[in-house]
């Protein structure tokens, strides 16, 4: 060997020695645990790096010789041979997420990048592993996870959007169901289409703009779902959560959006239902009431029946009598005869149309005007009992947007209690005033008596079903009464004393209606 030679080979070694000790000082230093293990099923610790003192909290002489393959998580232990989908195997390389059990008894997530050594006859001698903690990752995956599961599983209807071209890009299982969608679509929704064009102008955009600004909308607006199930189903928006672009430190954009949507079919259904009980229930209310009205309506019809009998009977007469015949006397009898017919058949058709049965039907009335005709159709019973109507109907009312025939109901029921109020009294002025005033967007109505009043336990219980102190009665125009208000998002309570008198008051919401 040449001197040459020799030098060479001192150099080949120093240039080993080098890089073996970079590499070394590179293993102690590693904030990674780096380690070697033997290629056999319990993957014995050959070597380990000093990281494993901190992720896992063995120092290395007591993890070498010891087996790696038990300090896995049982659930986890069988990746690499099941290839789990935590496993990703790419040129010889695998790298595979699982839990390694710490001194202390609990399990760290760690990714582990692991490749095997082999010899020139490529039998395994060893396998080299990289093994990082990712317990924060993983957390934040599981918790992203299991939010996709809540998402996917809510039984409200939940869908993603594009902020710039307000495409859906997702739609839940309730959402899907609702559409009537196998899948998602593979054509572009837009959130346009959804809802009428008013109301995307006029709500669903300013709405997009708030949840933009302040992170989210809160409200009701209806959707306008696809022909044909537009028919047959119900959904509104109630939500709409702004995402913004965090990356961006100055100004963070909105990247999408999240709309929360309701199917309400089913609540649709049963407000039809309810409503449509609720019309039963107010007309057999009125046919009570005009059951409970019958003496004083027949009295009432008893006296154009009478002049009318009165009238044909002295006509004869004077038919039958030719020196006193005269064509005036006997058409002037006859118009009377008919102006009485007339009175009868007002008296009918009044009550016709108040026990007629109708759909319900929301328009705009006069509070007022309303007030005055059930004081009109109650004036003969009225009349029987000595009851004068009194009224403090304010000017310049606006009008009230409502079930006009249920509303009068109401009136009725309250006027009514409040004549028979005085059945048990012995005064002279038997006084029932009707006032009206409009405060703070509300129309306010009073029905005051001045019977004695009620005591403070029958107050409590005045509008329960059933409670009543009538011999005839059946307790339930009050009840009604207050579920017809509440249906009009109003209320209807009583005020006495006890001694003097009684107030029934209510109280309906004024909405304005183009």
């Amino acid at each position: 060997m040449t001197d040459t030679d020799t030098m060479s080979d001192d150099s080949e070694l120093t240039r080993c020695t080098t890089e073996a000790a970079r590499y070394r000082q590179m293993f102690e230093h590693s904030t990674d645990m780096l380690s070697r293990h033997t290629a056999t099923p319990d993957w014995i610790y050959i070597d380990v790096s000093p990281a494993c003192e901190k992720l896992l909290g063995y120092k290395p002489e007591e993890l070498v010789g010891t087996s790696s393959y038990e300090q896995i998580h049982p659930e986890d232990a069988d990746n690499l041979k099941q290839r789990a989908e935590s496993v990703i195997y790419r040129q010889g390389i695998y790298t595979n997420v699982h839990r390694i059990k710490h001194k202390d008894g609990y399990y760290v997530w760690f990714e582990t990048t692991s490749r095997t050594i082999r010899d020139d006859q490529g039998t395994p001698k060893e396998i080299i592993c990289v093994s990082r903690d990712v317990s924060e990752r993983e957390i934040a995956e599981q918790a992203t996870r299991r939010l996709a599961r809540v998402v996917e599983a809510s039984s409200d209807m939940i869908m993603f959007c594009n902020h710039d071209d307000q495409i859906l890009t997702y739609m839940n299982e309730s959402c899907l169901s609702t559409f009537e969608f196998p899948s998602f679509p593979e054509h572009e929704i837009n959130l346009m289409s959804l809802f009428n064009p008013n109301d995307y102008k006029d709500v669903i955009k300013p709405a997009l703009e708030t949840a933009g600004k302040v992170g989210k909308w809160l409200g009701s607006v209806q959707m306008q779902l696809p022909h044909p199930i537009n028919d047959n189903k119900h959904a509104e928006v109630r939500e709409i959560i702004g995402h913004h672009n965090r990356n961006k430190s100055e100004s963070p954009e909105v990247e999408y959006y999240t709309l929360i949507a309701r199917d309400i079919t089913q609540q649709k259904l049963a407000e039809k239902q309810a409503n449509i009980q609720q019309q039963e229930i107010t007309h057999m209310s009125r046919y009570l009431s005009v059951g409970e009205m019958a003496t004083g309506l027949a009295h009432e019809l008893n006296q154009p029946m009478a002049a009318i009998i009165n009238y044909c009977r002295g006509t004869k007469r004077r038919l039958k009598d030719t020196s006193t015949y005269n064509d005036e006397i006997v058409t002037e009898a006859m118009d009377l005869i008919a102006k009485q017919a007339k009175r009868a058949s007002e008296i009918i058709k009044r009550l016709r149309s108040f026990v007629r049965k109708n759909d319900s039907k929301q328009t705009l009335f006069s509070i007022n005007k309303s007030c005055q005709n059930v004081c009109d159709f109650l004036s003969q019973e009225a009349k029987n009992n000595g009851i004068s109507f009194e009224y403090d109907l304010s000017k310049n009312m606006p009008h009230l947007y409502a079930d006009k025939i249920q509303i009068e109901q109401v009136l009725l029921n309250i006027i009514r209690n409040s004549i028979e109020a005085y059945n048990h009294t012995h005064k002279a002025l038997r006084p029932v005033a009707v006032s009206t005033k409009y405060n703070s967007g509300h129309i306010q109505i009073t029905v005051t008596d001045t019977a004695g009043g009620i005591s403070e336990d029958a107050q409590q219980s005045v509008f329960e079903p059933f409670q009543t102190t009538k011999s005839y009665g059946l307790g339930m125009g009050l009840p009604i009464s207050r579920t017809i208000i509440e249906n009009h998002s109003g209320q209807i309570w009583v005020e006495s004393d006890g001694v003097t008198g009684t107030e029934f008051k209510i109280r309906l919401p004024v909405e304005e209606k183009s």
